[in-house]
C-alpha cells in the first residue's frame, strides 16, 4: 500500500514534528491542505499534548501525526493522551520506540521513526514499524551526520517498508530528486516556517526567508546532540565556548530557553532560529496550501521531463 493510502491523505508530504512550532494552526493547516500535519510534543505535558491535540480536532477533521521525542520521561503520560485521544499516527526520534511498540500495536497505532542511519532504520524495520522516515544532515534541529543525497538511497535499499525523504528539501525539484532516489514521500520542516499559519514570530519567520545557503551552522556536536540552526550572536558564542571545551553546564546555561526566546519573543538575535540548509530556497512566505500545492505541480512538472532527458546517446555496455 502506498503511503498515502495507509495514512489516508492526498498529498505523500509530512509536516516536521518541529517542537514549540508544530502546533495546531499548523499542523490543522497542513492536514486540510492534504498532507499529514504532525504536533510536535517535544517539552509538552501530559494537558498540554491533550490541548494541542483537541485544537487541531477542531480544526481539521482529516488525519494527523503526533511526533514523541523519546528522550523525554514523560513518554508514557503522553502516550495515554494519544490513545486517549484516539490520534493512530505517530512519529518518533531520539530514542527507540521499542518499549511502547506493543502498546501501540495492540492500539493500531501507526508508527513511523525518523532515522539517521541505515543501521537504525534496519532495527526500526524488524521492531515492526510500518515506514521511516531516513532525515539528511541538511535539516533544521536535531541532525545526523549523512547528507540526504547518501542516506535516502541506501536506507530504501536496506529496508522493505516505504521510506520518507526528509533533509534540504523545499520545492518540487527536491521532492522529485526524493522520489526518483526511492523514496515514497516526504517530510518538510524548514520550507513550512516560511508561511503564514506557522505560529511563530514573524521575525522568526523573517530570518529564515533572509537567509541563504551558507546561513545554517549546527551546534551542540561536543555535548552529543547536533543541532542545525541560522548563525546569529548567540550561536557564534555557543560556537567559541565549543571551541575552547566549554563545560555542559556552560553551554547548557547559554542556550537555555533560546528555542522559545525566537520562536515567540521574535529575538533572532540571542535565540535559535532553528532551520535547515535549505532556507535559501525558502524566499517568500505562503499560506501551507499554495505551498503544497505548488511544490506538488513543481515537483509533478519535474519528473514528466526527466521522461525526455537523454543521459547518454548510445545503451552503455560493459566491455
Amino acid at each position: 500500500m502506498s503511503i498515502t493510502g495507509l495514512l489516508g491523505i492526498k498529498y505523500p508530504i509530512f509536516q516536521g514534528g518541529m517542537a514549540q512550532i508544530a502546533l495546531s494552526p499548523l499542523v490543522g493547516a497542513v492536514s486540510n491542505a492534504g498532507g499529514l500535519g504532525i504536533i510536535g510534543s517535544g517539552g509538552f505535558s501530559a494537558d498540554k499534548l491533550r490541548e494541542e491535540i483537541r485544537k487541531t480536532k477542531e480544526i481539521t477533521n482529516k488525519p494527523f501525526a503526533v511526533n514523541l521525542m523519546l528522550m523525554m520521561h514523560n513518554i508514557p503520560e503522553l502516550i495515554e493522551v494519544i490513545l486517549e485521544e484516539g490520534v493512530k499516527i505517530v512519529t518518533t526520534g531520539a530514542g527507540t520506540p521499542a518499549p511502547y511498540m506493543e502498546t501501540f500495536k495492540k492500539n493500531g497505532i501507526i508508527v513511523i521513526p525518523v532515522v539517521p542511519s541505515v543501521k537504525i532504520a534496519k532495527k526500526m524495520e524488524a521492531l515492526g514499524v510500518d515506514a521511516i522516515v531516513a532525515e539528511g544532515t541538511e535539516a533544521g534541529g536535531h541532525v545526523g551526520e549523512t547528507t540526504t543525497m547518501a542516506l535516502l538511497p541506501q536506507v530504501v535499499s536496506a529496508v522493505s517498508i516505504p521510506v520518507i525523504g526528509a533533509g534540504g528539501i523545499g520545492d518540487g525539484r527536491g521532492v522529485a530528486a526524493a522520489f526518483a532516489l526511492g523514496a515514497e514521500g516526504v517530510q518538510v520542516g524548514t520550507r513550512f516556517l516560511a508561511t503564514v499559519e506557522c505560529p511563530t514570530h514573524e521575525n522568526f519567520k523573517l530570518a529564515v526567508i533572509n537567509a541563504d545557503d551558507t546561513s545554517t551552522t549546527v551546534t551542540g556536536r561536543s555535548l552529543g546532540g547536533p543541532v542545525r540552526s541560522i548563525k546569529n550572536s548567540m550561536i557564534n558564542e555557543f560556537l567559541r565556548l565549543e571551541r575552547e571545551n566549554a563545560s555542559r553546564d556552560e553551554l547548557e546555561k547559554l542556550s537555555l530557553g533560546s528555542l522559545r526566546k525566537s520562536v515567540f519573543e521574535g529575538d533572532t538575535d540571542q535565540g535559535s532560529v532553528m532551520a535547515g540548509q535549505i532556507c535559501g530556497l525558502c524566499n517568500e512566505i505562503t499560506t501551507v496550501e499554495e505551498m503544497i500545492v505548488t511544490m506538488f505541480k513543481e515537483a509533478q512538472e519535474v519528473l514528466n521531463n526527466l521522461g525526455k532527458i537523454t543521459v547518454f546517446e548510445k545503451e552503455p555496455v560493459l566491455n
